[in-house]
């Protein structure tokens, strides 16, 4: 296995979490905070969006199934990249859009993916995700984790999560697991 890892923040990380972990080479997928000032931020820390830490998922991938590429293109069509630290009721810096690259090549893949989906005009309004290096991760509380597949009844999982999920399944039907179809 070729594996790496990706880091991204694009709002609320029990979506984000539930739509990566569904994905053809995803090896693992973390819930957590990074870019912020303090260390070992909680949850109620970041709440406030104080901490200048941003929800995110760190993604373990085997790059020989699925490329960085493919990562960054479900990231972009899977939340709104033109809204500034918002997604849907989710205000706050703590949900701003953003690629945390861990080498050079990520970096200068996630600008061309940013440059190309511009030059398309695949959204009405101006790409705001920043692309910063990556920083320190700090893992979630452990009730963060696979919320989605341990608490499919909530009704944040059922009238949030699934109707994105269901969205996602539609237009990436060849990149999900086989067992997940």
């Amino acid at each position: 296995m070729n594996l790496q890892k990706a880091t991204f923040a694009n709002g609320c990380f029990w979506c984000t979490e539930a739509i990566f972990q569904t994905l053809k080479g995803v090896t693992a997928v973390t819930s957590g905070y990074t870019g912020g000032e303090i260390k070992n931020p909680t949850y109620m820390e970041i709440c406030n969006g104080d901490t200048g830490h941003a929800e995110a998922i760190e993604i373990e991938f085997d790059a020989d199934v699925l490329t960085y590429d493919e990562l960054l293109l479900v990231f972009f069509k899977t939340h709104n990249p033109t809204t500034l630290n918002r997604q849907g009721n989710d205000v706050g810096t703590q949900y701003r859009s953003a690629v945390f690259y861990h080498n050079n090549e990520q970096k200068q893949q996630a600008e061309a993916m940013i440059k190309t989906l511009t030059d398309e005009q695949v959204f009405d309004k101006p790409i705001v995700t920043q692309i910063v290096p990556a920083d320190t991760f700090y893992k979630a509380e452990d009730y963060h984790q696979n919320y989605f597949n341990d608490n499919t009844n909530k009704p944040y999982c059922s009238f949030v999560i699934q109707p994105k999920l269901n969205k996602f399944a539609k237009e990436f039907t060849d990149k999900i697991k086989p067992e997940l179809l």
